[in-house]
């Protein structure tokens, strides 16, 4: 039975164990999914979705019956007198009360008709607020994910270094106790290898505060841990773009928020425009009518009447109000056209810079890749000389110094690359959100 327990114990530990590496274990695409559920943001961009659809749906509801009723209690101290036939008269009574059921019914109304031919492009406008800050959101995402990854590489590239110190601080070493060289040897390894663990300790704290950066980003909690799956292979091949695309205006949210604006203003115009028109509305009143001139007795008795009608409001002069309303909706229009071509030159100038950006990357990425290749044959076979008593320690230093810089800038290099990409993509257009 203890056997059987421990079995259970040790599986369950196991399952949990699974389940929180599973877990916490973030891709880029789990990251970017991660923060549209999470970042605040996000959140008040979609929120904002909610408030306007709440918006819309109170203008519109002009449209439905409006159904009140209100209420009325007098106490009449002095009746009031009129004259009949040569007497004077009093007429009324004392304590009247009334209530009236009232309806109402739109038929025509220039407000509401703006409110039902607009609630798309105001809806709409939202909708394209939450994708301009989708796309602003996975850009930064995968800029700072992709930071810490290669951070995390130059952080490997350092311990590799300092893996390579340390046997040639051992071989220094070995080379000063059987009397080959002298101690001036050892002790330059001794240096480099604590340099090497200084400049380690300082990317460590780099890496924190990078990884600080993607959590906020994201809307992860600082204080747990995040965990990033690293695929090297992967982030070389997603950094290579297609540098043949062309500007296609369209595609920019920038742009089709200035077309909703543009078609608001002109809805607003039309506004404007229709004000001449008389408003129309149907109505229909049923009262209830008591009075006594005692008080205790004033709901003893119901008069009763009811009524329904058509009214209809002509404006017939306003002091030019509407007229300058039109003139300023249509200027604010106008105003909207240059908004867009402004954008065009901006967008153009922003693809010609990111474009220029990405190509200069992609020479520097292809350039420090080679280095490193050299840097490593250089390392190599220069170790093998010193060991030899070919070549100095001098030597065997700054070829160890080359090849660390050359990992190093390559890193750096695949970062700026990856990062150029994704503004390219942003200028462009095409960036893909879910």
């Amino acid at each position: 039975m203890r056997k059987l327990l421990s079995l259970l114990l040790l599986l369950s530990s196991v399952r949990g164990f699974a389940q929180q590496t599973n877990t916490d274990s973030f891709d880029l695409d789990q990251c970017i999914q991660y923060a549209y559920s999470n970042s605040p943001l996000l959140k008040q961009s979609l929120l904002d979705q909610e408030i306007t659809e709440h918006g819309i749906k109170s203008q519109l509801s002009a449209w439905y019956p409006q159904i009140g009723f209100n209420y009325n209690l007098q106490h009449t101290f002095q009746l009031q007198s009129g004259f009949n036939n040569g007497n004077v008269i009093q007429t009324g009574a004392h304590n009247i009360s009334y209530g009236q059921f009232g309806l109402t019914q739109n038929i025509f109304n220039s407000s509401a008709f703006l409110a039902s031919r607009s609630a798309g492009e105001v809806r709409k406008q939202a909708q394209q607020n939450t994708v301009a800050n989708k796309i602003d959101i996975t850009v930064n995402v995968a800029k700072a994910y992709y930071d810490v990854l290669l951070t995390t590489e130059q952080i490997n590239v350092l311990d590799e270094n300092i893996v390579r110190l340390n046997q040639s601080l051992q071989d220094a070493y070995n080379q000063y106790e059987a009397g080959i060289v002298d101690k001036v040897d050892y002790k330059r390894a001794t240096i480099s290898l604590n340099n090497a663990t200084a400049q380690r300790k300082s990317s460590d704290e780099l890496l924190k505060a990078k990884y600080s950066y993607l959590k906020m980003e994201m809307g992860y909690a600082d204080s747990v841990t995040l965990l990033l799956k690293i695929e090297k292979s992967d982030m070389e091949t997603l950094a290579l773009a297609d540098t043949s695309a062309n500007l296609a205006l369209e595609n920019r949210i920038e742009y089709k928020q200035l077309l909703t604006q543009k078609r608001l203003q002109e809805l607003n115009y039309d506004y404007y425009k229709w004000q001449f028109i008389p408003t129309v509305q149907g109505y229909a009143n049923y009262n209830l009518n008591y009075f006594n001139n005692t008080f205790n007795e004033v709901y003893q008795n119901n008069y009763p009447n009811s009524f329904v009608g058509i009214s209809i409001g002509v404006p017939l002069f306003q002091g030019f109000r509407r007229v300058q309303n039109m003139k300023q909706a249509k200027l604010q229009s106008d105003r909207v056209n240059y908004d867009i071509d402004q954008l065009k030159l901006e967008v153009s100038t922003e693809i010609a810079q990111a474009l220029a950006n990405y190509k200069s990357n992609l020479i520097e990425y292809y350039n420090q890749k080679t280095n490193v290749e050299l840097a490593q044959d250089v390392f190599n076979t220069i170790e093998l000389q010193y060991k030899s008593g070919i070549k100095t320690y001098l030597d065997v230093i700054t070829a160890q110094t080359d090849l660390r810089t050359a990992e190093l800038n390559f890193t750096n290099a695949l970062y700026q690359l990856l990062a150029s990409k994704f503004d390219l993509e942003k200028a462009l257009g095409t960036v893909t959100i879910n």
